[in-house]
């Protein structure tokens, strides 16, 4: 890996997400040397992703570069790679690029789509956990309505333009919200010989509810929103298959669509190299105590949506959003810090802020505390909090100048398809295939 030597320990961050990015910023002010090992050379911040994904925004506007993270500084370096391993005798991590050696591990490297062993829906499927896979549902929304105005079949027109979605979770509440507003505020300008009428935005959710983890008050708001903007919610409908363009659930639905997008579920991202002890049957979680340390090792720790600590008020583990994730990013580094100058380490204690989803234009929810607000407030407070926790001025400038100029315009200018999406031929997610040379981003 080419790392140069340093007198200080060698802290080794695996994931450049809200976690990992607040620990090296954190550490690398003291005597660490610090290496930050991520898939992709950028931070995502994923709570923007459906915007990019519905033409809203461009991608490096919520994407910032990983080896601009912290100021210069010889001992922060960053390698593009893939954790392969762990190997917990040797004190050493395995790669795509080689392997490295640390006297501290952190894993930071949060969830993956959990399609629960489908395999047709894994295979046919879109998911958005990156920002490759938010371009693919944009291309794919973008390139079917294209289709559907050089076909005079109407079916045809109805399968290219319909959009289905299942898990009613705060992705599949926000991309509903901004895809019924594309259909509301764009379609028929940019395409006015077809009929709008034919976008049809499902919504489906095996529960009895949207936005289950949020309070019912909030749930029942979103509810009301989603189908103001027109979008068809199906609730208590389990999507048991996704095969030659037809969407099934449980009850027998039969839903005909070219783009059907899988927001239902994730699952622990973590590398190899731990005993089953040390997961979480559920989730897929790393078990770590209330300092963050892994279960069964002495200098290996986990933080984010990949962490499971149980706790008298979190006894399912805390909820997988970038809140826990950057305040247990910030009390490890400042225990790490505490323990190389020989002080006590003080347990993580979460202090949540509140859960915030946005539905559409003047419309979201939040619960804060035991007060739960909807409409305009929600939806400018939520504008407030996601512009704060963006990552570069540049990016809090873009994203509102892009934000403002939305609003007033009913636009979005992001209509592009870059990089066209072929379902056959995906692009490729891990680095290990770019450097293969099976194909670029």
């Amino acid at each position: 890996m080419q790392i140069p030597a340093s007198q200080h320990p060698r802290v080794v961050i695996v994931g450049g997400g809200f976690g990992g990015v607040t620990l090296s910023r954190k550490l690398t002010e003291h005597k660490f040397q610090v290496v930050l090992i991520d898939r992709h050379n950028y931070h995502t911040f994923q709570p923007l992703l459906y915007q990019v994904a519905t033409s809203g925004l461009e991608p490096d506007s919520i994407a910032f570069p990983l080896r601009s993270i912290v100021d210069e500084t010889h001992d922060y370096l960053f390698r593009m790679a893939e954790v392969e391993k762990v190997n917990l005798e040797k004190n050493s991590i395995t790669t795509s690029i080689g392997e490295i050696d640390y006297d501290h591990l952190i894993l930071a490297t949060g969830t993956k789509t959990n399609f629960f062993g489908n395999d047709k829906i894994e295979e046919n499927a879109l998911s958005m956990k990156s920002v490759p896979e938010a371009l693919d549902i944009r291309s794919l929304m973008l390139q079917n309505l294209e289709k559907a105005t050089i076909t005079d079949d109407v079916n045809e027109q109805k399968k290219l333009m319909r959009i289905v979605m299942s898990g009613a979770g705060p992705t599949g509440v926000e991309l509903s919200g901004a895809f019924a507003e594309f259909k509301n505020g764009i379609l028929k300008n940019d395409y006015p010989d077809i009929n709008p009428d034919f976008m049809e935005i499902h919504l489906l959710d095996g529960a009895d509810r949207v936005l289950p983890p949020f309070s019912r008050k909030a749930s029942l708001k979103a509810y009301k929103y989603l189908k103001e903007l027109g979008v068809e919610v199906h609730l208590e409908e389990m999507v048991t298959n996704y095969e030659d363009d037809i969407v099934t659930t449980k009850s027998g639905m039969r839903l005909e669509t070219s783009t059907f997008i899988w927001s239902a579920g994730v699952t622990g991202a973590h590398p190899s190299g731990f005993e089953k002890s040390m997961i979480t049957e559920k989730g897929n979680r790393l078990k770590v105590d209330l300092f963050n340390k892994v279960e069964g090792t002495d200098n290996v720790y986990a933080v984010g949506d990949i962490a499971f600590m149980k706790t008298k008020d979190f006894p399912d583990g805390h909820p997988q959003v970038a809140q826990p994730a950057i305040q247990q990013g910030d009390n490890l580094g400042k225990n790490l810090i505490r323990m190389a100058e020989g002080k006590e380490m003080k347990p993580f204690s979460y202090f949540d802020k509140g859960s915030m989803a946005t539905v559409g234009r003047n419309r979201a929810v939040a619960d804060i505390g035991k007060f739960t607000l909807g409409g305009f407030l929600a939806w400018f407070a939520w504008l407030g909090v996601h512009l704060y926790f963006l990552v570069g001025v540049r990016n809090r400038i873009v994203v509102f100048l892009n934000w403002t100029y939305n609003y007033f315009n009913f636009d979005r200018a992001a209509r592009l398809i870059i990089r066209p999406y072929n379902k056959r031929n995906p692009q490729p997610k891990s680095v290990s295939e770019i450097a293969e040379g099976e194909a670029t981003i």
